[in-house]
């Protein structure tokens, strides 16, 4: 997609540059809707384990967390997907895991092929990281057919793709025109962070890319979530998912 550019010289012309027509996500409305009760923003957390020395006894314990507050999904490293799968079947929370994660470097094929193994194991949220260097050299086709890979092989099978910005390490221009490939490869969220970088998801990042997709996709805040005023930060800015391994205390601060 090389027609994509976004050129900006302030980060205030960068957000009126976003606020064009994509339709409308009324935030507050949401927002008040998903605080209203547990259940209602249990609904909107992926509930998170993906440090690398996570056990099998964590993940089973995490997929139990998952089905008993009706988590949005129970989000796992692809190791773990069948593992999660098997503690999660009949209950009606899915799966969640990560591609490509936490770099976005491999291979397109890779990411692809990865993607074809996680839904035949029952994944239906796929997290995937863009390929951030890439991005950066201006390679907007290849970012753009990087992802629509992952997005093809999802949607043939019913799952979901988050693509994964990383925002900590993108510019505002950067992170404009990034969001502006993921949703024209069809991604179904725009994601802020991996949560393995040097920083996670802030307010001002969530608004901006809400203001792109307007109510084209979702926006999910994940990476130093750990409390409800961060969850509801992220809410107010235009957030409709949040990941986040501290879920249960941040609903238990939810009276």
């Amino acid at each position: 997609m090389a027609g994509v550019s976004i050129p900006m010289t302030t980060k205030a012309v960068a957000i009126e540059e976003v606020k064009r027509d994509n339709g409308w996500f009324d935030a507050v409305a949401f927002t008040q809707q998903t605080l209203s009760s547990r259940e209602a923003l249990a609904a909107v957390f992926d509930h998170t384990l993906l440090k690398p020395e996570a056990t099998r006894d964590q993940v089973i314990r995490l997929c139990e967390e998952a089905a008993q507050y009706r988590f949005a999904c129970a989000m796992v490293n692809p190791a773990w997907v069948n593992t999660a799968q098997s503690v999660l079947a009949g209950t009606g929370i899915p799966v969640g895991t990560v591609l490509g994660f936490p770099l976005g470097a491999s291979l397109s094929v890779s990411k692809r092929e990865e993607a074809v193994e996680l839904v035949k194991l029952g994944a239906h949220d796929l997290d995937m990281v863009l390929n951030i260097g890439m991005l950066k050299s201006g390679m907007n086709d290849r970012v753009q057919h990087d992802i629509h890979g992952v997005v093809e092989v999802a949607h043939d099978a019913g799952a979901i793709v988050k693509v994964i910005l990383e925002t900590c390490l993108l510019n505002v221009e950067e992170k404009l025109r990034a969001s502006e490939l993921a949703i024209a490869a069809g991604t179904d969220f725009l994601k802020t962070s991996t949560g393995f970088s040097t920083g996670g998801a802030t307010p001002e990042d969530v608004a901006l890319l809400r203001g792109v997709a307007g109510s084209r996709c979702g926006v999910k805040a994940s990476g130093g979530i750990r409390s409800l005023a961060d969850a509801s930060a992220m809410l107010n800015a235009g957030a409709n998912r949040i990941g986040a391994s501290a879920s249960v205390n941040i609903l238990r601060e939810l009276h």
